[in-house]
């Protein structure tokens, strides 16, 4: 029996950013496929929670594993984004976020 998967530590705080901001979000899950689903004003954006590398570096700091990046080189529609925290991923779906504003 396959466990369920692992979900980052900072996705909680990235979905509760989005959803302030108006947007929906599914997670999803199954084999390589992005973490979130993200709704916001007509427009549908895939993104891929990672970690930030910590101070040793680390796979946290990999981009894609092998098998996200097949399932990505397959995809037809608009590419999944990569978001390692709640400012990046308001910025793809599209808002200006300053720094010293808090989420």
């Amino acid at each position: 029996m396959r466990r369920a998967a692992k979900r980052d530590d900072n996705e909680a705080a990235i979905v509760i950013a989005l959803e302030r901001a108006g947007a929906t979000v599914a997670r999803l899950s199954g084999p390589d496929l992005p973490d979130l689903l993200v709704g916001y004003r007509g427009t549908n954006t895939l993104m891929e929670v990672k970690r930030a590398a910590g101070k040793k570096g680390g796979t946290s700091g990999r981009e894609l594993l092998p098998g996200q990046a097949a399932w990505h080189a397959t995809w037809r529609g608009a590419p999944p984004v990569v978001v390692r925290g709640p400012i990046e991923a308001l910025r793809a779906i599209g808002l200006y976020v300053n720094r010293g504003v808090n989420l």
